[in-house]
């Protein structure tokens, strides 16, 4: 992928290619020891840990042979570039959820990332149980009940409390049954 004498690429948009090269280096990277330790000391020394691993996507932009600033730049382009190849995007995706998730281990430390992972997973068991729940009821009610969701999450949100996008299976039936009835029955 490099060019001859020390040139490197910096015009045009990257290849689908080089962006899935990229994606799976960096998640490569990302999961190893030594790398996870480089963020975690960037952080200790009071840096950013996005300046970490956006330095990790230079240095394999260099071993594509594209310019750093200009890779970085098509990564900022990617959205509107590939926004038709559902592949990509869901590749792009996670390669910006894996930065989020390398960076936050580094921040919080192995076991509150572990417990926050935990934590995540517990609340995912829980929305997919009330979205089970939710499906008894007719598509008006379960708009209403995605409605009181939303307004609970954001009033919520301030408080930094995630628990507040699920609702109980009672508070749910309680929506419905408040709710004024707009079709026959």
């Amino acid at each position: 992928m490099s060019t001859s004498h020390g040139e490197y690429q910096s015009s045009g948009m990257l290849s689908r290619d080089q962006l899935l090269h990229l994606f799976d280096r960096f998640s490569f990277l990302t999961s190893q020891p030594e790398v996870k330790k480089r963020i975690a000391d960037a952080v200790d020394d009071k840096q950013e840990a996005v300046a970490v691993t956006t330095k990790l996507q230079e240095e394999i932009f260099l071993e594509m042979g594209v310019d750093p600033r200009f890779g970085l730049a098509c990564l900022g382009k990617v959205n509107m570039a590939y926004e038709s190849d559902q592949d990509l995007m869901i590749h792009f995706y996670r390669f910006v959820v894996q930065e989020e998730m390398a960076c936050e281990e580094a921040e919080l430390g192995p076991d509150q990332f572990s417990k926050k992972l935990q934590m995540q997973h517990k609340l995912q068991e829980q929305q997919l149980e009330m979205l089970k729940h939710m499906r008894k009821f007719h598509l008006d009610d379960q708009s209403a009940i995605l409605d009181k969701v939303h307004l609970r999450f954001l009033h919520q949100q301030m408080d930094s409390d995630s628990a507040a996008s699920v609702l109980s299976a009672e508070q749910i039936q309680d929506i419905v049954r408040r709710r004024p009835k707009q079709w026959p029955i």
